[in-house]
């Protein structure tokens, strides 16, 4: 890589992938950008997580997480690139198979859900519930494209999910009990 300034930048533009000049506001900078705050804050909860004693456990949930991230790379990369231009990294449906059979196996460990649950808990599941709110924003400005691949879309939707169930999950195995939502009516 070159240096890491180019002043390319500097009067409010960038580009996309084959060189197509867009407003840094444009909606597909607007979505890459949110999908990189998202894979920011998982290397926080993967921070987070990591110890000198960390369990089995702990350190297959940082491997998933490490490919959640990567995976994260393929959406900014497909979200970066104009219709006009070939996707190097095209999203997979098997990154998507693979967030639901995790999701699927973490929730025949929890207790179902019976009511609405405040995002919290643990530091970790905290961390990751916000990352989750943050790629349901990075769904909603990618849904606003004119043209986005359905599985970039699916890729985000399931990833919010399984955001969601590994926060109840991480804060279960750290022994941390959910705070149920409780109207305010009902005090």
């Amino acid at each position: 890589m070159s240096k890491i300034y180019t002043k390319q930048g500097d009067k409010g533009y960038t580009s996309l992938v084959g060189g197509i000049r867009v407003k840094k506001n444009s909606l597909s900078v607007e979505a890459y950008g949110t999908v990189d705050e998202v894979n920011s804050l998982l290397g926080m909860v993967i921070a987070k997580l990591t110890n000198p004693s960390s369990s089995g456990l702990l350190n297959q949930i940082k491997e998933n997480l490490i490919e959640v991230q990567k995976a994260l790379f393929h959406v900014g990369a497909e979200l970066s690139t104009p219709q006009s231009e070939k996707v190097y990294w095209p999203i997979r449906e098997q990154d998507i198979l693979l967030l639901e059979g995790l999701i699927d196996q973490m929730e025949s460990q929890l207790v179902p859900l019976k009511q609405f649950i405040l995002p919290g808990g643990s530091e970790a599941g905290a961390m990751l519930h916000f990352a989750r709110t943050v790629v349901r924003r990075a769904e909603r400005i990618a849904s606003a494209m004119d043209e986005v691949n359905p599985l970039v879309l699916a890729y985000l939707n399931r990833l919010s999910d399984y955001l969601f169930v590994l926060a109840r999950y991480v804060n279960t195995q750290l022994a941390i009990e959910e705070t149920p939502f409780i109207p305010l009516t009902e005090k």
